[in-house]
């Protein structure tokens, strides 16, 4: 699986998270160059060498700190880059904010990372993840759904009111931007949206499909959804590419 010499710079966002540090783990064993992003930590007490841990990452690995509710601040890390993977978003499960400054915030950093790409002249490619929240929850009578589905915003706001809901309309509303962005500026845009997955993580936080897995086995009750979740990995998955809103 591995990779000799550097096959180029690729940004990471959302870099510590469950997704984003298996996508640093297999690039740099492919040979690429990583510019990986994390939030700000003004003191410094994050522990990333889980990541600065990673072979190859001595060489090969950059680390850079942005924040969405600033999007200018991924600059730095896209510059020079042939692709960006675009992973973080804002989450908020326990509702502690209304469901429009999160879809806003979500907005405005997808939407500051694409125009940081087509600034670069480097980038040729984005990959953003979405979400299968951004496909099912819908009035559709269909047995099997794909890309070609959408989320339903109005619906979820009328009529489901759970705490997942401002999570699946602003990944709704985010990727729709995306794609109007990238269909105007001529980028080459692609979403991935992953369903429900467990197994091995580098991270040291368990991820949340894990955790709604392994509940049942601790007699644990957590809150989960009726339908997989947004974190991705070796599983089945689908995508949408430009043009396909």
């Amino acid at each position: 699986m591995g990779g000799s010499g550097d096959k180029g710079a690729v940004c990471v966002t959302g870099g510590t998270g469950y997704v984003g540090s298996w996508l640093i783990k297999v690039l740099l064993e492919h040979g690429y160059s990583v510019h990986a992003t994390v939030r700000p930590d003004p003191d410094n007490k994050r522990d990333l060498s889980f990541l600065t841990s990673l072979p190859g990452a001595d060489e090969r690995l950059q680390i850079f700190r942005a924040d969405l509710n600033h999007p200018e601040s991924f600059d730095a890390a896209i510059h020079g880059c042939k692709g960006v993977l675009h992973v973080a978003a804002p989450m908020d499960f326990e509702d502690n904010e209304p469901e429009a400054v999160v879809t806003q915030r979500a907005i405005d950093g997808a939407l500051g990372i694409l125009k940081a790409c087509s600034r670069s002249e480097t980038v040729k490619r984005v990959i953003y993840t979405s979400s299968i929240s951004a496909v099912y929850l819908n009035k559709s009578n269909v047995e099997m759904m794909d890309e070609s589905h959408w989320t339903d915003v109005d619906y979820v706001r009328s009529e489901l009111n759970s705490y997942i809901s401002s999570y699946a309309i602003s990944k709704t509303l985010t990727e729709k931007a995306a794609f109007e962005f990238a269909n105007e500026h001529g980028l080459d845009l692609v979403s991935i949206i992953p369903p429900m997955v467990v197994g091995p993580f580098i991270c040291p936080k368990m991820q949340g499909s894990t955790r709604a897995a392994l509940a049942p086995i601790f007699g644990v009750t957590l809150r989960v959804l009726s339908a997989p979740s947004n974190e991705v990995g070796p599983s089945t998955y689908t995508s949408r590419e430009r043009g396909q809103v």
